[in-house]
């Protein structure tokens, strides 16, 4: 074996130094406090919050037990917020309420998906901005300023703006006592209050279909029975306007049913783009050609990669209701609708459904999805109802914006990517 000479002796050593020094400093680094025990060397480390250095202490070996590592992270210290608020971002992103982070001075640190998507904002642009960008209210009525401001948190208190339901705001302190963040979170009412709506709509469905539906199916069929010994102009009576009527009633009755209870879906999982360009296309282009109206679309290629799971004939339905609708809203000769779909966040579709009508009067613009409510003579009020239901059992939402240059239905779904083929 060569014996080394002493300058590569020294050469070693002075390596094993730097490298004793790099896990020292290593170990520096280390902000939150741990111990290590490695009993067959008889040497443990511990390193403790108040000083910096790691402490090695000695001690008897034991080669019967294995090694221990035992560490301390508090995350309000230890870590770095802005990867826990990463860490959270796609957990929050499962809740059903509006979550937002906001530092010391306001500004969006975290904004989950349901906030983002309820208030119609791409949640990557929003990070960064002051939280009134997002709610678009002035500062007095911000929950979460007021916090700030008073450095208290709130705790179940109802908001009665237009957006309705319970606020809860939470801080959390730098070590100097200063805010790091504010953590809010708005839990909205306006389901509960839909809800209601349709439990009330149910009961009501109840007790028409049992008291009205049998009725009119005997009068039916009785005045089919007896038309044929009736005079030429009773039968034209019948035919083309009390059967007529009758029919018209079962249909109400039908809707209520279906808001009520609605039928099962079958589902298909599909390409959106496809869905819009080949059935809701052909569908439309008899009707569009009757009425003068002109359909446009723009289709986002993006969505070649994404499908999504719906029960066709129910959500053309959806479509064929939005599409009347602008029918019977249309003033002029002619009428343009375009229908367009945008992916969505990587994980929704956007699909709007616009025309260049007179638009809804803003008074009842917030309306217009309550069963029953309806500005037609012989409307029921029912089908924005149902098709918003249609939507929503789909897992997506519905929602309306409409100004003097026309109207414009918003529906957003969600889309599964597409696996590759192996």
């Amino acid at each position: 074996m060569t014996e080394l000479s002493y300058e590569q002796l020294k050469e070693k050593y002075a390596a094993l130094e730097r490298e004793l020094q790099l896990y020292k400093g290593l170990l520096k680094q280390f902000c939150f406090p741990f111990k290590y025990v490695d009993y067959k060397l008889g040497l443990s480390i511990e390193k403790c919050r108040e000083y910096p250095d790691p402490i090695i202490h000695s001690f008897h070996p034991d080669e019967t037990k294995t090694s221990e590592f035992n560490f301390q992270i508090d995350p309000q210290i230890d870590c770095p917020f802005e990867q826990i608020e990463s860490f959270l971002t796609p957990i929050l992103d499962l809740v059903p309420h509006h979550i937002v982070f906001v530092d010391g001075n306001g500004m969006i640190t975290l904004c989950n998906l349901q906030a983002a998507n309820d208030m119609g904002v791409d949640r990557d642009s929003i990070i960064g901005k002051h939280i009134r960008d997002l709610l678009q209210l002035p500062d007095e009525l911000i929950m979460t300023l007021k916090t700030i401001e008073t450095n208290e948190p709130i705790y179940n208190q109802e908001v009665f703006d237009r957006y309705y339901g319970i606020i809860n705001t939470r801080i959390i302190h730098n070590p100097d006592g200063t805010i790091k963040r504010v953590i809010s979170m708005f839990q909205s009412l306006n389901m509960i209050k839909e809800t209601e709506k349709l439990s009330l709509a149910g009961r009501i469905a109840a007790g028409i279909a049992h008291e009205i539906r049998n009725p009119l199916t005997t009068v039916r069929g009785y005045l089919q029975f007896f038309k044929d010994q009736l005079p030429k102009d009773i039968v034209n009576l019948i035919d083309k306007l009390l059967i007529p009527e009758l029919d018209r009633a079962n249909e109400i009755i039908t809707d209520f049913l279906n808001i009520a209870k609605p039928r099962e879906l079958k589902t298909e999982k599909i390409h959106i783009n496809k869905f819009i360009r080949d059935d809701l296309g052909i569908l439309l282009r008899s009707e569009a050609l009757l009425h003068n109206v002109t359909v446009h679309y723009h289709l986002d290629e993006q969505l070649a990669n994404y499908e999504v799971e719906i029960d066709k004939n129910q959500l053309l339905q959806v479509f064929l209701n939005l599409f009347r609708n602008s029918i019977e809203a249309k003033v002029a000769k002619t009428m343009n609708v375009s229908i367009s779909s945008k992916l969505h966040n990587n994980n929704m579709v956007k699909i709007k459904f616009c025309d260049d009508g007179p638009g809804i009067p803003p008074a009842i613009v917030e309306h217009i999805f309550d069963p029953f409510f309806s500005t037609k003579e012989t409307g029921t009020g029912l089908g924005l109802s149902l098709s918003r239901k249609i939507i929503e059992l789909h897992k997506g939402s519905m929602k309306v914006e409409s100004s003097n240059d026309g109207t414009c239905f918003i529906i957003e779904l969600p889309v599964i990517k597409k696996q590759p083929s192996k």
